[in-house]
C-alpha cells in the first residue's frame, strides 16, 4: 500500500490516515486506489469493529481531490467502488471522521460516507468545486440531504459556501465539536464505546436505518422486523443483565 494512506489498529478501530499534508491530503489517483485497498482491510478484519477515516496534521481532514493531477484518476471516475476509493461502497460497520482544518469538496463527500463526524472548532466544511464547475460524483448530492435535509443539503449545494464547526453543528452536519488536536481522540473513545455494545443487535439497527430511509414506510418497518428472530437470544441475554441490575442509572450508556 502506497505510504499516503496510514492503516493502524487502534484498539477495536482500523485507522486510515491520508496522509499528504504538502497537499492539504487532498486526494489523487494512486491515494484512492490506496484508500480502496484500505478499506478493503478493514472490511477482511473481523476484529476491526469500526473504522475510523482521519487526514495527518491539523491543517485538513481532507482538501477532496487533487485537481493538479486530475489525470492521474484515469479509469477511477467509473470504477464501482468509486473515484476517491470508496465513497459508492457501504461498510457492514460503522465509519467515524475525524475532522481537522479543511474539509471540502471530495474530503467532505469522504465524511459524508462515514456515519458519524467529529470535528475541531477550527474545521471548515463545504463544497468550493462548484465554483469551478466540478462536479459531486462520491455521493455528496444523495449523503448530504439524507442527513441536513434538503433545503440546508441544497444552500451547500449550489452555494458552494464554507461553514465553519458551530453552524455544522448546529445544522447535524457533524456530531461533535472538540478543542483543536483532540478529533482523533474522541473518535476513537467513540470507536471503543460503538465496540463495547451487543455487535449483533447494533448492526442490524444500523443496517435497518441506512437501507430503510428510501423505503416506505411500511416497506422499512418490515425490513426493521427482519432482525427481531435472529437478534432474540442477544436481547434476552441483554434484558437479563439489564434485570439483575446492570446499566441502571444509566451506567454504560452513551459515549
Amino acid at each position: 500500500m502506497p505510504d499516503t494512506i496510514g492503516y493502524e489498529r487502534r484498539g477495536a478501530a482500523a485507522v486510515l490516515t491520508i496522509d499528504r499534508p504538502q497537499r492539504r491530503n487532498a486526494v489523487d489517483g494512486p491515494t484512492a486506489e490506496a484508500l480502496k485497498a484500505a478499506y478493503e482491510r478493514f472490511m477482511a478484519d473481523d476484529r476491526a469493529r469500526v473504522m475510523v477515516l482521519t487526514g495527518a496534521g491539523d491543517a485538513a481532514f481532507c482538501a477532496g481531490a487533487d485537481l493538479k493531477a486530475l489525470d492521474s484518476f484515469g479509469p477511477r471516475l467509473q470504477d464501482p467502488a468509486g473515484p476517491l476509493g470508496f465513497t459508492r461502497l457501504t461498510p457492514d460497520r460503522p465509519a467515524i471522521a475525524a475532522i481537522s482544518g479543511w474539509c471540502l469538496a471530495g474530503g467532505l463527500e469522504l465524511a459524508l460516507w462515514c456515519d458519524l463526524r467529529i470535528a475541531t472548532g477550527d474545521a471548515q466544511l463545504g463544497f468550493p468545486e462548484r465554483r469551478w464547475g466540478v462536479p459531486l460524483i462520491d455521493g455528496g448530492t444523495q449523503r448530504l440531504p439524507r442527513i441536513v435535509g434538503q433545503g440546508r443539503a441544497l444552500d451547500l449545494i449550489l452555494t458552494g459556501r464554507i461553514v465553519d464547526a458551530q453552524e455544522a453543528l448546529g445544522m447535524g452536519l457533524v456530531t461533535e465539536v472538540v478543542e483543536a488536536g483532540r478529533h482523533l481522540e474522541r473518535a476513537l473513545e467513540y470507536a471503543e464505546a460503538l465496540a463495547r455494545f451487543p455487535q449483533e443487535t447494533m448492526l442490524a439497527d444500523r443496517r435497518a436505518a441506512i437501507e430503510g430511509l428510501g423505503m416506505r414506510l411500511a416497506d422499512g418497518i418490515a425490513l426493521e422486523a427482519e432482525s427481531a428472530l435472529p437478534t432474540l437470544e442477544v436481547a434476552r441475554r441483554g434484558a437479563s443483565r439489564f434485570a439483575a441490575g446492570e446499566g441502571r442509572g444509566g451506567e454504560g450508556a452513551g459515549v
